[in-house]
């Protein structure tokens, strides 16, 4: 039997472990999740309740044996790990670097299913920064783990156009798909020594670092077209946001208005900054244009469109 050992954490990780869950049967009697690691319980919202990773709820509700070490190098954690003594570990979003000890236990190695179309967008955050940079399109690469950060060998890749209006969320969630479907192929190939890895060009890598919450403010300096392309990358975490009325205000859509040269609707000049009213829409001008808000979230409200805003917000303009 081949013994599998999943690790993953968020929820673009459940496709890839339900896809391998339901290859345990009648075609496929010979390989087994034995065993899942995700990271551990973390307080969330205001009450900073312990929630439990998606990765660990779907787990539990399979039947599989989980662990949450703090440091997958600890002790009592390769001790699981040994016991567990996988043939293939798959990692998909785990949110921890594998040590060599880690990645020499398995027979078959440990494969990553990355949300990349790798050297493009190593690192945390490459759905983003495919996002925030105006790619075409991006992908899936299903890679052979080494010590480095997403420098392994690939095994597959699989690519999708970027829709124009597509965030952070929507793109993780149809990547999450088209990476399980790479997985359950590229699978057996792997295991019968079908596949040849294909090193990296190095040369070609560009890097994705974590988010951080302040990364979210918009700077109305900028390009609009780059801050509209924030606020899609952003969505929904960390979220663009700007100051109004002393308060943060959030930006959940958005949408770029050019400034008009001559006659027609629009608007023919704004400076940046500035706030306006467009078409019963809140908006700013920023550099080449005008940012119209169409859902926003005002400091400790719902989320609301821009027309409802404004009649709570008589004083934007």
């Amino acid at each position: 039997m081949t013994k599998i050992v999943f690790m993953g954490s968020p929820e673009f990780a459940l496709p890839s472990l339900r896809a391998l869950h339901a290859r345990q049967g009648s075609q496929t009697p010979d390989e087994r999740v034995v065993g899942v690691v995700t990271q551990p319980d973390r307080a969330s919202g205001r009450g900073r309740e312990l929630k439990m990773p998606p990765v660990k709820t779907l787990a539990l509700e399979l039947g599989i044996p989980v662990m949450q070490p703090e440091k997958l190098r600890a002790p009592e954690a390769m001790e699981q790990l040994r016991a567990w003594s996988p043939d293939l570990i798959v990692v998909a979003a785990y949110g921890q670097i594998l040590k060599q000890a880690v990645l020499d236990l398995p027979r078959f190695g440990c494969l990553n299913v990355h949300a990349s179309l790798l050297p493009r967008w190593r690192g945390a955050a490459p759905i983003n920064a495919a996002i925030l940079h105006g790619d075409e399109e991006t992908g899936v690469t299903i890679m052979q783990m080494d010590v480095g950060l997403d420098t392994g060998a690939m095994l597959a890749k699989r690519a999708m156009r970027l829709p124009p209006d597509g965030t952070a969320g929507s793109v993780t969630d149809a990547l999450s798909r088209l990476g399980a479907d790479l997985l359950i192929e590229t699978l057996p190939r792997w295991l019968a020594g079908e596949i040849k890895p294909e090193p990296q060009d190095d040369s070609l890598s560009t890097y994705a670092p974590m988010l951080k919450k302040e990364e979210g403010r918009l700077d109305f300096t900028r390009d609009v077209n780059e801050l509209e392309r924030q606020v899609r990358a952003f969505n929904p975490w960390p979220g663009a946001f700007m100051e109004f009325d002393g308060a943060m205000l959030k930006i959940h859509r958005a949408h770029v208005s050019p400034l008009q040269q001559g006659e027609g609707v629009g608007v023919r000049a704004a400076s940046v900054g500035q706030r306006l009213i467009v078409a019963n829409q809140p908006a700013v001008g920023a550099r080449g244009g005008v940012l119209i808000l169409d859902e926003v979230q005002p400091a400790g409200k719902k989320s609301m469109n821009g027309k409802s805003f404004l009649a709570g917000a008589r004083h934007w303009a």
